[in-house]
């Protein structure tokens, strides 16, 4: 079919993607715009994927804060050049991870961050959870198997969904943005700050205190 400049630029508009790549991802999927989003992030993960054994030395600390001051969180985000470091995409970049550091509280960038002993202790939960629901011994594994997806979904996160776009993760969109940057970028580490999270906070007894106060 006959791929028209609106359809060009309204793809173009929607993933951020070059034109001709626009082009010939609605050339490939006949026209389709989610089937052509789909081609372009497909394309931009395995162009990623040939950038991530390169150095990414420079970079950004970004901080969020958020609810007057009582959840903050920061991000080390490492890319190639300063030169790419400036750029407004990537800083949005860092703006967008650190908020989603604030408002889902991931443990650990990556899967392979998880602790062994961790991941053990999580497994053998929910085969006993498996069992004690009286879950055949065969599946019990699967079972256990797809509770620690969601685990690494809600602790991980790459693993988890962007919050200002569900259908992607935090993964999807890093790779998206190397592919685009066209320089390997790597979240090194977070932090996430609560105001009070720890602190074993004074119950007052006001029932107590009246009496004192009458005797």
């Amino acid at each position: 079919m006959d791929v028209s400049v609106d359809m060009i630029k309204s793809l173009r508009e929607k993933t951020g993607a070059g034109m001709m790549d626009c082009k010939k991802a609605l050339t490939e999927s006949g026209g389709d715009m989610e089937k052509a989003t789909v081609w372009l992030r497909e394309k931009g993960m395995a162009s990623a994927a040939k950038k991530a054994s390169r150095v990414a030395a420079e970079g950004l600390v970004e901080a969020y804060i958020h609810a007057g001051g009582r959840i903050g969180s920061m991000v080390e985000i490492n890319i190639e050049t300063d030169f790419a470091a400036k750029s407004d995409e990537f800083r949005q970049f860092c703006k967008d991870v650190a908020m989603q550091v604030a408002a889902m509280k991931p443990q650990w960038v990556a899967k392979e961050d998880v602790p062994a002993a961790t991941l053990e202790a999580e497994r053998a939960i929910y085969r006993a959870e498996a069992l004690n629901e009286g879950k055949p011994e065969k599946i019990v594994d699967r079972i256990a198997d797809g509770k620690l997806a969601k685990f690494y979904q809600d602790n991980c996160l790459l693993e988890q969904a962007f919050i200002r776009d569900d259908s992607v993760t935090i993964g999807a969109l890093l790779k998206e943005k190397i592919a685009r940057i066209g320089e390997n970028i790597s979240i090194r580490r977070f932090a996430r700050f609560e105001m009070g999270e720890g602190l074993q906070k004074k119950e007052e007894d006001f029932a107590a205190e009246v009496m004192k106060q009458i005797k």
